[in-house]
């Protein structure tokens, strides 16, 4: 497979489409240096960088409809410092530890069509590098945390109109309502979870799909974004 990979890259060469190197979409160096979310956010819900910036933009473009699968490492690479980051107030101030991770889910015909969740793939990066920062004790990261992804818990048995064809935040609501089930509740009981999706608009998807799992007994339940 790498050395397939390596012949795909000299016949189709892949340059970072920030800064032109070649050998990725977007380089980790061009990724950290990209404008940070500024727009109104809800507090729970935090976002990396500015869905305007092109570079970003264009990157989840490639990610969810070209495949380029590799950009969701990417994007878990800088989102788990992030993560850290956040999570050394939230352990000490609101005991949020034994974190379970739940990607955003996307319909059955979505998932087929797409073959894959970028949600889900970022969640497993996620996981990756929470295992390796564990077993290396990284000095150059805070100390690692207890995270689990479940996948299988948050499940969306029902296709909608896609959120972004919808400008009205109302109406974003209204089609979002509904759409989540929460599977195996007792794995979630007085848990803490992080949420993770792609991008934020309205925030309408993450909401609805907090209140399912409060509703399902969640304990605190916060959010990651690559953008907003």
């Amino acid at each position: 497979m790498p050395f397939f990979n390596t012949i795909l890259n000299i016949i189709f060469p892949v340059n970072c489409l920030a800064c032109g190197k070649s050998g990725l979409d977007l380089c980790i160096k061009c990724l950290a240096s990209s404008p940070e979310a500024e727009r109104e956010n809800k507090r729970w819900i935090y976002s990396l960088f500015d869905y305007r910036h092109i570079p970003i933009k264009k990157a989840i473009w490639l990610l969810k409809y070209k495949g380029k699968r590799n950009i969701a490492n990417i994007f878990g690479e800088i989102m788990y410092i992030r993560i850290l980051e956040e999570l050394s107030d939230l352990a000490l101030l609101e005991n949020f530890k034994e974190i379970i991770l739940i990607p955003i889910p996307l319909a059955p015909k979505r998932q087929r069509e797409r073959g894959f969740n970028q949600s889900l793939l970022i969640c497993k990066k996620l996981i990756e590098l929470n295992k390796n920062n564990s077993k290396q004790k990284n000095i150059h990261m805070r100390d690692s945390v207890n995270i689990y992804l479940e996948k299988n818990i948050l499940i969306k048995p029902k296709e909608t109109k896609h959120q972004a064809l919808i400008k009205d935040r109302n109406e974003r609501l209204k089609n979002i309502i509904g759409s989540f089930v929460v599977k195996n509740k007792e794995l979630i009981k007085n848990r803490n979870i992080i949420l993770i999706d792609d991008v934020t608009t309205t925030g309408a998807t993450l909401t609805e799909a907090r209140k399912i799992l409060k509703e399902a007994g969640a304990r605190k339940i916060i959010a990651f974004t690559v953008a907003h």
